[in-house]
C-alpha cells in the first residue's frame, strides 16, 4: 500500500525542480546586473576624477595628505594648499614616487596660505585660478580642533577655531565658485565631522564650527543645484591623525595630547579612499563613523532627552578625570 506522503513526493520533486530552474537564473542574473552596475559605477568614478583639477586644503598632514595620495594616484591634477612651503614640497616629492596603476599622474602645484586669514584665502583663490585656469573639485579639508570648558575659554579662541574651520572654507569656496558656475562644472567637498551633527562636552568651539559648516554647505547644495555643481559633506568620526595633538585649549595653547579615541580611530588612508569614492559617485553626504556615534546622531533627533542625559553624564565623568 502506497502512503499519501509517497504519492505526493514526485509532485514535490517536480515543484522543487521548477523552482530551481526559475530562481537560480534570476539570482544569477541579479548578481550579474549588480556586478555590471558596480563596474559601470567605478568606470564613471574613474573618468570623473582623472585629469580633474582638485584643490586640497590642509594637504601637508593627516587626512589632507592621504587625500592627496589617493587623488594623485587616480590621475587628478592637484593643487596642494597649506601653511608650510617646505612640507608641501616634501609632499610633492613623495607624490612623484607614486604612480597610478592604469592612469597617468601629474605633478602637483602648491599654494601657500593661512586658512584663518580670510583676505589671504581670497587672494589664494585668485592665485589658484591664475595657476590652473579652472577648479573642478575643491576639498575643504584643513581644520583645527579644540579642548576646553566654555566657562574658561576666551572668545578669541572661539574666533580662531571658527576662522579656520568655517570662515576660511567659506571664503575659499566663494572665491572659486563664480568660475565653477561660469564653466557649469564643479564639485565642492566639505570635510565636516560627526560633531557637525551632535555636540559633545568640552568641544564647544569645534562642534560649533562644524555645525556652521554643515548648515552652510547644505544651503549651498540647494542654491547651486541649477548650475550642475555638486556639494558633498563628509562627516567622519575619530581618525588617526594629529588633530587632538594640535588642538587649541582655553587660552589658545596647544593641547598636546593624543586622545584614546583618536588613537583608536579609522586610519586616514581608509577615510581618504572613502572620500575618493564618494566624490567619484557624486554623493551628497557621507558619514564615516562607527555604530555608537551613528546611533548618537539618530538619538539626538528621535530621543533628545535621553541624548542630553547621556551627554551630561559624560561631562561629569570627564570633569572628574580632569580634576583628579
Amino acid at each position: 500500500m502506497i502512503s499519501l506522503a509517497t504519492r505526493r513526493c514526485p509532485s514535490r520533486v517536480k515543484l522543487m525542480d521548477l523552482t530551481s530552474w526559475v530562481i537560480a537564473p534570476l539570482l544569477l542574473g541579479s548578481f550579474g546586473v549588480f556586478g555590471l552596475y558596480k563596474l559601470l559605477q567605478r568606470l564613471r568614478s574613474r573618468a570623473y576624477i582623472q585629469d580633474a583639477v582638485v584643490v586640497i586644503t590642509g594637504a601637508t598632514s593627516g587626512l589632507g595628505k592621504e587625500c592627496a595620495k589617493v587623488f594623485h594616484a587616480a590621475g587628478a591634477r592637484l593643487v596642494l594648499c597649506g601653511r608650510s612651503e617646505e612640507r608641501l614640497e616634501d609632499l610633492v616629492r613623495e607624490l612623484g614616487r607614486i604612480r597610478g596603476r592604469s592612469t597617468q599622474t601629474h605633478k602637483p602645484h602648491t599654494v601657500i596660505f593661512d586658512l584663518s586669514d580670510v583676505d589671504a584665502v581670497t587672494s589664494a583663490g585668485e592665485q589658484i585660478l591664475r595657476l590652473v585656469g579652472r577648479v573642478d573639485i575643491l576639498i575643504n579639508n584643513a581644520g583645527i580642533s579644540y579642548r576646553g570648558t566654555i566657562l574658561d575659554t576666551a572668545v578669541s579662541v572661539d574666533r580662531i577655531v571658527m576662522d579656520t574651520n568655517y570662515f576660511g572654507p567659506v571664503a575659499l569656496t566663494k572665491a572659486l565658485l563664480p568660475a565653477m558656475i561660469k564653466n557649469r562644472r564643479g564639485h565642492i567637498v566639505a570635510i565636516s565631522s560627526v560633531q557637525g551633527k551632535i555636540s559633545i562636552p568640552f568641544r564647544s568651539a569645534y562642534a560649533a564650527s562644524k555645525h556652521a559648516t554643515q548648515a552652510f554647505f547644505d544651503c549651498l547644495r540647494a542654491e547651486i543645484e541649477p548650475y550642475e555643481i555638486d556639494v558633498t559633506v563628509v562627516s567622519p568620526g575619530y581618525i588617526q591623525t594629529n588633530l587632538s595633538l594640535n588642538a587649541v585649549t582655553e587660552d589658545g595653547s596647544k593641547y598636546g595630547v593624543m586622545d584614546k579615541n583618536t588613537a583608536e580611530g579609522r586610519t586616514a588612508a581608509d577615510v581618504a579612499h572613502i572620500i575618493l569614492n564618494a566624490v567619484g559617485e557624486r554623493r551628497k553626504e557621507v558619514m564615516v563613523a562607527g555604530v555608537v556615534p551613528t546611533l548618537a546622531v539618530y538619538l539626538r533627533t528621535l530621543a533628545p532627552k535621553i541624548f542630553f542625559t547621556i551627554m551630561a553624564a559624560r561631562a561629569r565623568k570627564e570633569r572628574k578625570v580632569k580634576d583628579s
